[in-house]
């Protein structure tokens, strides 16, 4: 069991999710189903069960790395920022009972969490950050999910090359893990722009791709497969594991 894990994260980070994919693993259909029997195997042990380790002030990376796609600069995101984010709404909605729009401050009167945990790229380096906000599963249960409601996914503000927007996806169990938080600080001052301000998705339980930035919306899902490529991700539609748990 460990060495199937061992190989489907290992041969995972070998496609280096923060770069275009182009390999010809990734054309494999063979290589897909193996590492989606994988995917299906390290949920079902590690899933929700575990807590990713906890440091200290000591261990922490004050000049934490910027990476991803490029910070967005179109005119939306360009007011946010002159208005320091007051207009900014983060909108919960989809298959919930309760439609919600929050202010900044309406999250920062949330009752607030900080966490010491790492982020790991698999691009293969990592790094620790001090990080505070709301839990998500706070938000999530504000919003009343109906009975159909299966998976939350992230849609943000951010953009590749050809237009295509960033997004992910958690399925409920997930999204109430107690250290999947909506993150609005990092190392004790307000997230900054090329660190995904507003809001930024922590999940230190999963690779760093899963932890979107510039979170906009949270639509709740019965199912994601009518969502762009329909695999839960925009990395995930380039040939990622859905779960990426480490």
């Amino acid at each position: 069991m460990n060495r199937r894990l061992f190989i489907a994260t290992g041969i995972s980070s070998a496609l280096t999710a923060c770069s275009p994919i182009g390999t010809a693993l990734n054309d494999n259909a063979g290589f897909h189903h193996f590492l989606g029997a994988a995917q299906s195997l390290n949920h079902a042990v590690i899933g929700t069960r575990g807590l990713a380790r906890e440091y200290s002030e000591r261990d922490i990376d004050w000049n934490f790395r910027v990476n991803g796609l490029p910070t967005p600069t179109d005119a939306t995101y360009e007011q946010y920022v002159a208005d320091h984010f007051r207009s900014y709404r983060l909108v919960v909605d989809g298959a919930v009972e309760r439609r919600g729009a929050y202010t900044l401050d309406a999250l920062r009167a949330m009752p607030q969490v900080t966490e010491i945990t790492r982020h790991d790229c698999v691009e293969g380096w990592s790094a620790i950050g001090k990080w505070s906000g709301v839990r998500l599963g706070d938000v999530i249960d504000a919003a009343r999910p109906r009975a159909d409601a299966r998976y939350v996914v992230f849609h943000c503000m951010d953009r590749d090359d050809q237009g295509t927007p960033y997004y992910e996806s958690l399925d409920l169990h997930e999204a109430h893990h107690p250290q999947t938080i909506l993150s609005l600080r990092l190392n004790n001052a307000d997230l900054d722009p090329d660190h995904g301000a507003p809001v930024r998705l922590r999940v230190p339980t999963q690779l760093g791709y899963k932890s979107a930035k510039w979170v906009k919306r949270i639509e709740v899902v019965g199912s994601y497969a009518n969502l762009y490529s329909g695999h839960g991700g925009y990395w995930e539609d380039q040939g990622y594991e859905w779960y990426a748990g480490i």
